[in-house]
């Protein structure tokens, strides 16, 4: 799985300060998928964390990260039926079932910053607050707002639990190339959700 290179200790002591590395990207993109997934497979484990949520629209993310995840570990959030196009689910057939076959819990549901304000935008041509709130986060870069918005989805859907470590996994259109380590939150409750770590990014 190529480079072993240790990103830090578990945890620091009351005080103490922790120098934890991060994989930058020169470009962002699905070039950079297997490398996201290792890297935060690695730090997963050094912490043990139980819970690692993965964004994916075919599913061909999610089973990538078979290969540097327990499937029990793995929540594939895919977009919502109807994203792309009336009545369309872009899970591909295969990819559910490859997934469920398994043991990858998934989930579908209406995105965290999007639903009934993408729908005033669309109609109205004005922003609601969900989705200004989701071009903040992309100032980090559209990856970290998509970690930080299936992480409210998983929470929501009872599929990870609030305030534990979970490694969150997202990418910019397809493919990942950020990876976050997060305590998750539920939507009702956003500013409780604490990002922790940034393992992987796009410079």
């Amino acid at each position: 799985m190529g480079r072993k290179k240790t990103a830090s200790a578990a945890a620091p002591a009351a005080g103490a300060e922790l120098m934890i590395a991060c994989l930058y990207f020169a470009e962002p993109g699905p070039r950079n998928t297997e490398r996201t997934l290792e890297w935060a497979a690695l730090r997963a484990r050094e912490l043990g964390v139980e819970h690692v949520v993965v964004a994916t629209t075919t599913g061909e993310t999610a089973v990538k990260a078979l290969r540097f995840f327990e499937p029990e570990r793995l929540v594939a959030v895919t977009h919502s039926t109807g994203f792309a196009a009336p009545n369309v689910q872009e899970l591909t057939p295969a990819n559910r079932r490859r997934l469920e076959q398994a043991g990858v819990r998934i989930l579908t549901a209406q995105h965290a910053f999007g639903g009934v304000g993408r729908a005033v935008r669309k109609k109205l041509r004005t922003y609601e607050l969900e989705e200004i709130m989701a071009f903040t986060l992309r100032t980090l870069g559209q990856g970290a707002k998509v970690a930080v918005e299936i992480s409210l989805m998983a929470a929501d859907a009872g599929l990870v639990t609030t305030g534990e470590l979970c490694v969150a996994v997202g990418g910019t259109e397809t493919g990942a190339d950020t990876a976050l380590l997060l305590r998750p939150a539920n939507a009702q409750t956003f500013f409780d959700l604490k990002v922790v770590e940034i393992l992987a990014k796009p410079r």
